[in-house]
């Protein structure tokens, strides 16, 4: 029998978004089949006494609970949603050691594992379950879809194909002798850590800077480094990620059996956000009618984090009503 890892948990409210009183919130935690402790935070609509249709939230890549997935979850409880906001295995408040991994073996089991619980629930309809991932978990998002039939609906928010941006670079940039080197590169950095008996990190927000950014690291800079997305514990506003992690991106690409998910999608990007190709061509493998590609017009990649005038909210939910069949 599994046994959670006990986990410390912050009982304030420490998120970058306000409460909603007629939102009922509490702390919980619940494990994956790696034997990792998640943690999570579960907004359910006050005085709800029916089964209601769940939703498991995680993203963006390096941030924590507390922000944009926190804001998404709270947000679909005031439609009549049960949802819980979850921190990925190694981030966070949730359990895995060392600390600030990422794997894609392990993250996209972590969308499951939020399934399993959902699942289990006495005030859960478990056969109306769908999910949401945000930037680097919309990648994470659709890869559990494509293995969970559970999961009736998925819903992704600005994606990033984190296989593919760790592999080819931004917009592709890489090519095969610099693929190579870059795989030099983080293989010596191994030989490097285990002689340290540690981990580099690497990633997060450019600081200072540089006047040269492109505009989308602006973009990243206004938002992790204001109170919009800063968040002590987010690995993007504060640490960064253990950096030999994109070895196994660069060498399992997550969306390869994507054109096998049979319930419905619906995948929401910014008309100027740097990524939108992410999302544009995982949407061309995607097959059946029960699939949408919604492109929000003047919108950068963060605006779909927060910004609740350009978030839509109204399709979102008209989406998840209509596939978990509310």
């Amino acid at each position: 029998m599994f046994v959670e890892e006990k986990l410390d948990l912050s009982r304030k409210w420490d998120k970058t978004f306000p409460q909603n009183k007629n939102v009922d919130h509490e702390k919980i935690t619940f494990h994956n089949r790696y034997g990792i402790t998640l943690a999570a935070d579960l907004y359910k609509p006050k005085n709800s006494k029916d089964k209601l249709p769940a939703i498991a939230v995680s993203g963006p890549f390096g941030a924590v609970k507390e922000q944009a997935s926190g804001l998404y979850a709270q947000t679909l409880a005031t439609y009549g949603f049960l949802t819980i906001a979850f921190d990925p295995s190694f981030t966070g408040e949730s359990g895995g050691k060392p600390r600030y991994v990422a794997s894609p073996d392990i993250n996209t089991e972590d969308f499951c594992a939020a399934v399993d619980f959902l699942a289990t629930r006495g005030d859960v309809d478990e056969n109306k379950i769908g999910i949401l991932g945000i930037c680097g978990w919309g990648g994470m998002a659709l890869n559990a879809a494509a293995i969970d039939t559970r999961i009736k609906a998925t819903v992704t928010s600005t994606m990033y194909d984190m296989s593919r941006v760790n592999a080819f670079g931004y917009f592709d940039s890489l090519d095969e002798e610099n693929r190579y080197k870059l795989k030099e590169e983080l293989n010596k950095q191994r030989t490097i850590d285990y002689k340290n008996n540690d981990y580099a990190l690497a990633g997060g927000v450019v600081d200072p800077l540089p006047e040269d950014a492109p505009q989308f690291v602006k973009d990243y800079f206004s938002y992790y480094k204001t109170k919009r997305g800063y968040h002590i514990r987010s690995l993007n506003s504060n640490n960064g990620w253990n950096k030999t992690s994109s070895l196994s991106f660069i060498n399992m690409p997550i969306l390869t059996y994507s054109n096998e998910i049979k319930n419905a999608v619906l995948m929401i990007h910014g008309e100027n956000a740097h990524s939108c190709y992410f999302s544009k061509d995982a949407f061309k493998k995607l097959k059946g009618d029960n699939k949408q590609l919604m492109i929000i017009p003047n919108a950068v990649h963060v605006d779909l984090y927060d910004n609740l005038k350009v978030i839509p909210f109204d399709k979102i939910v008209e989406f998840y009503k209509k596939y978990l069949d509310v």
